[in-house]
């Protein structure tokens, strides 16, 4: 089941407007909208509580303006996973902080979403024989929230310096990791496909097209249980700029 809950506080009147879909309709269950107007849009959790399906898992995802602490939300202490996206601040980089600041087990971001398949790439190309890896660069566009995670990421995971670069995107457009042999590099300028060199191989190309939201939220929804992984990497991600290294 699929509630949709769109809240617009004024100093109108109580309202709810609800539209129901059944199976066949929007998809293979129920989508419930609700539109909550005047006073009734401070209740968001108690209006969707009677209508969560018993002992069902439950997800929630702010398509916008997503809560400092999403984990004591009114709506978020319903769940067992809560989805943010830091990309739709005008700040998103500052928007890590603040999740970092308040995360709790079970909160998530599709900036860190979006880099899965960065790290995936990565991850396959490290699994080959290389030399010693000194350190690493992330290059994306200004602001974006995906670059600063990746780093930590990578940081993390290699225990090398990384810094960070502005491109004129779109997104994440490279990541290169020195070794003493050579660059391993990724490279995606247009968004779509991306060229993959490592040292002692020839160049390859790789589709690595930016994801529409709702195949980010088909990959969230595949695990209910905490991203630990995802938790490290928010940890450390503030420490990441374009201005230094860490």
């Amino acid at each position: 089941r699929i509630l949709g809950i769109v809240s617009r506080p004024s100093r109108t009147a109580a309202q709810l407007d609800a539209e129901i879909a059944v199976a066949g309709e929007e998809g293979p269950g129920e989508v419930i909208t609700l539109r909550l107007r005047g006073p009734m849009a401070s209740h968001t959790a108690s209006v969707a509580l009677p209508l969560l399906v018993p002992d069902a898992p439950v997800v929630v995802w702010w398509a916008s303006d997503a809560p400092k602490s999403p984990s004591t939300d009114p709506l978020g202490r319903l769940a067992r996973r809560r989805i943010t996206d830091a990309s739709l601040s005008g700040r998103s980089r500052s928007e890590l902080q603040v999740h970092a600041d308040s995360y709790a087990a079970g909160d998530t971001d599709l900036a860190w979403t979006r880099a899965t398949p960065w790290r995936a790439l990565l991850a396959a190309a490290l699994d080959r024989p290389y030399e010693t890896v000194t350190g690493a660069e992330v290059t994306a566009a200004k602001n974006n929230p995906s670059a600063p995670l990746l780093a930590a990421w990578l940081h993390q995971c290699l225990g090398v310096p990384v810094t960070m670069r502005a491109s004129r995107g779109p997104g994440l457009t490279a990541v290169h990791i020195h070794t003493s042999s050579g660059d391993i590099s990724i490279t995606r300028p247009d968004g779509i496909k991306a060229a993959l060199e490592v040292p002692g191989y020839p160049p390859s190309e790789v589709s690595l097209r930016r994801r529409e939201t709702k195949e980010l939220l088909i990959e969230e929804l595949r695990r209910l249980d905490p991203d630990e992984v995802y938790a490290d990497a928010l940890r450390l991600s503030p420490q990441f700029s374009t201005d230094g290294a860490r």
